[in-house]
């Protein structure tokens, strides 16, 4: 009896050696597909869904600043919701900090690298920046990524062909400083 589990215990060792690896490599590629696929596609909490409305309608009403605090209040609510970085993004280049933008589409970026929103973005704000070469290499990865039809390619290649706006100054930027000299 003993000699009879002895020879039927090799094979079984020698099948689960033989496909345990395949079966575990198999295993994580489907959880990590099925992770993937539903990281992008969930809902915001709906407190942060609320502050992101509010955010969106102080946008369209010219108010930035607002915005931000709709949207900067949404995050701390909801960190997960990668979205939220894409409108304090908008909110950030509407007031005129193009740095500050391009961080938060590299956030975006971060959590979703193959993000269209994101890489036209941070391209149309590179170039209103004045890094116009930079901007280049995201137009290119975008047309590598979803062809030259894209809206996101076409708002890129638009802002690129546009190219950086000058600065407005104000009339303290370029006012010179007191002197008092003596007679």
């Amino acid at each position: 009896m003993v000699d009879g589990l002895e020879t039927a215990n090799p094979r079984w060792k020698e099948l689960l050696m033989r496909f345990a690896p395949a079966a575990a490599a198999l295993s994580l590629l489907f959880a990590v597909t099925a992770s993937v696929s539903q990281a992008g596609d969930r809902e915001p909490d709906p407190r942060a869904a609320i502050l992101i409305a509010e955010g969106r309608a102080a946008l369209t009403a010219g108010q930035p600043q607002k915005a931000t605090d709709s949207f900067e209040a949404a995050l701390a609510v909801d960190p997960a919701f990668t979205p939220i970085y894409l409108d304090l993004a908008e909110a950030s280049r509407r007031e005129g900090l193009q740095g500050k933008a391009i961080s938060y589409y590299r956030e975006t970026l971060k959590r979703d690298p193959d993000n269209f929103a994101a890489m036209s973005g941070e391209g149309a704000a590179l170039v209103e920046k004045g890094a116009v070469e930079k901007a280049r290499l995201n137009l290119t990865r975008l047309e590598s990524l979803c062809g030259s039809n894209c809206p996101e390619t076409r708002k890129l290649a638009t802002a690129i062909a546009r190219g950086p706006q000058p600065r407005v100054l104000t009339a303290e930027a370029v006012m010179p400083e007191a002197v008092v000299t003596q007679n």
